[in-house]
């Protein structure tokens, strides 16, 4: 086979077209997401010796690619090329379910014919912090697979990752449930279980913001298996009882205050007043969930900028935000009084090693933790749905497209 095969479809086990379709974002159409993604024939990548390639079967969609379609906060494109990349164009896409096509000379933890799912963790396995068996997700070579890693993310017919990032796919879940929940589960869990010292404990409560998105949705699930409280923050009461039925406490509809984003200067009395009334009715809402003066050991955040100096006065003496996206903006505020005095933990996350990317995968093998997809999207839609998840309107859960799978509900055993 010489040329692209149909969206839908995938050639004989092992055998590799020359050339294949993806979803690409060139830099003279960065923008709007809708427009930044089109549809066009590409050659196939190959392998280096530690890499495997994937046949996507189904993908799923994450926040990361409406920055790389938008150029904000870096022009991937031109990021790549700095370090020697050659190609003028960016194929996103941090979750894939697909099956083992050919692997690398040094690969021997997948064979070809495998059906897998991938973690989002890329590091150089010769960078002196991960061979001195530091956490690799920290080194200075770590990236994200399918955004500022090397190029060939899920959004094509065939993706391209390291050994380690692969993971068994779970038997009971078909393809495109599979694909939609690795990045954001693996993201949680290395948010609630990667941090000594406030790692999340039977009893703690737990406050998630966006609990009813797909970080939120995974998030909730964990903080209930380890026996915490979780408590969700959305913008109705739908997406509340959404987040009640996956174990939540009970939920917070942010629409019912006006306090958000930089609070008045320490300076400004009347206005730090108002600021500090809105704030304080917020965390007694929390107390009348959890039905006590209990406040959150563990702040789970990725709005950002709206929503951190609430996120830091609310939590508990001695507990942690932790943050791993800047959804609302990157320029946060810390009022300072409430982090020293009461010796708060900021803390950033980002990504997942091998360890805590299989710890999760283990579970949805496990039948343990939902991957909550609740929508199914063809190939073409990559941009419209990445389009609304940048305007808040993807809806509940978790968003996949069907690539190589040609109808929804394939894949189980």
């Amino acid at each position: 086979m010489t040329s692209a095969f149909p969206i839908g479809s995938i050639p004989p086990l092992g055998e590799v077209p020359r050339r294949m379709l993806a979803q690409v974002v060139r830099q003279d159409r960065m923008g709007e997401p809708i427009d930044a993604f089109q549809i066009e024939e590409i050659d196939t990548p190959s392998l280096k010796a530690d890499e495997v390639l994937v046949a996507v079967m189904a993908a799923g969609i994450n926040y990361n690619n409406v920055w790389a379609a938008r150029g904000i906060p870096i022009d991937i494109v031109a990021a790549r090329q700095k370090t020697g990349a050659t190609e003028e164009f960016h194929v996103g896409g941090s979750d894939a379910a697909g099956i083992v096509y050919a692997v690398g000379a040094e690969v021997s933890n997948v064979q070809i014919g495998d059906e897998v799912v991938i973690h989002h963790g890329w590091w150089d396995r010769d960078d002196p912090w991960v061979k001195a068996g530091k956490d690799p997700m920290t080194a200075p070579s770590a990236k994200v697979w399918g955004y500022d890693g090397p190029n060939y993310g899920a959004f094509g017919q065939f993706t391209v990752a390291q050994a380690h990032q692969l993971m068994p796919k779970a038997d009971h879940l078909t393809w495109e449930e599979a694909a939609a929940p690795s990045l954001v589960g693996t993201t949680a869990y290395r948010m609630l279980f990667g941090w000594e010292g406030n790692t999340v404990q039977a009893g703690d409560v737990v406050l998630i913001w966006g609990g009813s998105g797909g970080l939120g949705t995974q998030a909730i699930q964990l903080a209930k298996l380890a026996g915490a409280i979780p408590v969700a923050v959305v913008s109705n009461a739908e997406k509340g009882k959404y987040c009640v039925s996956l174990g939540a406490a009970g939920y917070i509809d942010r629409t019912e205050f006006d306090h958000w984003g930089v609070p008045p200067h320490w300076t400004d009395g009347p206005g730090q007043k108002t600021w500090m009334a809105g704030a304080r009715a917020f965390g007694n809402k929390i107390w009348e969930i959890v039905g006590e003066r209990k406040s959150p050991a563990i702040v789970f955040e990725h709005p950002g900028e709206d929503t951190i100096p609430t996120s830091i006065f609310v939590c508990d003496g001695g507990g942690m935000v932790v943050v791993c996206a800047g959804t609302t903006g990157y320029s946060a505020v810390v009022d300072l009084r409430y982090h020293w005095v009461r010796q708060k933990r900021l803390q950033g996350s980002h990504g997942t090693n091998d360890a805590q990317a299989n710890a999760y995968n283990d579970l949805v093998r496990a039948g343990k933790i939902d991957p909550c997809m609740t929508r199914v999207l063809p190939f073409e839609e990559i941009g419209r749905a990445h389009q609304e998840m940048d305007a808040g309107q993807l809806g509940l859960g978790n968003t996949s497209i069907l690539i190589g799978a040609s109808t929804p509900g394939l894949g189980r055993k």
